[in-house]
């Protein structure tokens, strides 16, 4: 898998513990939603909720990121 929390493991190439740690690592629940605001990016949804599709290897890290852009 990649460092810390550089790329995103591909689907084809990790399993679904491996994606799913990786966004453990990357959005981590620090439980204090004023300072961190992640749960107001996703929508009302934790990390692993948002990314589930990804998870689970329907959908890359990517696309399932560009759903959650503001415009």
């Amino acid at each position: 898998m990649t460092g810390e929390t550089g790329n995103p493991p591909e689907v084809a190439a990790s399993t679904e513990e491996e994606r799913r740690e990786y966004i453990k690592r990357r959005f981590p629940c620090i439980a204090d939603c004023d300072m961190c605001g992640l749960c107001t990016v996703f929508r009302g949804k934790d990390a692993e909720q948002a990314y589930d599709a990804y998870i689970k290897g329907m959908r890359s890290f990517s696309e399932v990121s560009a759903g959650y852009k503001r415009y």
